[in-house]
């Protein structure tokens, strides 16, 4: 089983994760979610979202639900809902099973509750010892986040 992992939005991420025969999992590879456009046009690019899915060719998608952030304004709730119904469309129109989770489902599987980006990072890092390199900037978190999240659709 190859499941993708989504952390939504324009500066989320994608994972494919797997398991290995001997029951370790695998990340198969990740990716920031790829965008094109500059500032109020930037959008998901989703024909590079698609050559992602179809490289990995996933049996399964799990995504994080997508809600408002706390002073979110009008025009950045609305933009994170376009990228979040982007990523959603992609998966559904590949025919891919795709699940929606709370961030606290996967978070507390992954000892996360309250705790920073920076602890994502390092957890998946801890996690995928050989795909260190995906993660190796700060700014890697989404990239980490994502594959957190597709480890945790393994166990559904």
């Amino acid at each position: 089983m190859i499941v993708l992992g989504i952390d939504p939005g324009l500066s989320g991420g994608l994972a494919a994760v797997s398991r290995t025969p001997g029951g370790l999992p695998t990340l198969l590879g990740v990716i920031d979610i790829p965008t094109s456009g500059e500032k109020a046009k930037r959008r998901v690019d989703v024909a590079a979202v698609l050559a992602f899915i179809r490289l990995h060719n996933p049996t399964r998608a799990v995504i994080e639900r997508a809600q408002a952030m706390p002073d979110q304004g009008a025009s950045s709730g609305f933009i994170y809902g376009r990228s979040v119904g982007a990523l959603e469309a992609c998966v559904d129109g590949m025919l891919i099973p795709l699940t929606v989770i709370e961030s606290t489902a996967w978070k507390k599987a992954h000892a996360l509750i309250k705790r920073g980006k920076e602890d994502s990072r390092q957890r998946a890092i801890r996690l995928f010892p050989d795909g260190h390199e995906w993660f190796k900037r700060k700014l890697d978190h989404n990239r980490a986040e994502a594959a957190l999240i597709a480890h945790y659709g393994l166990s559904l």
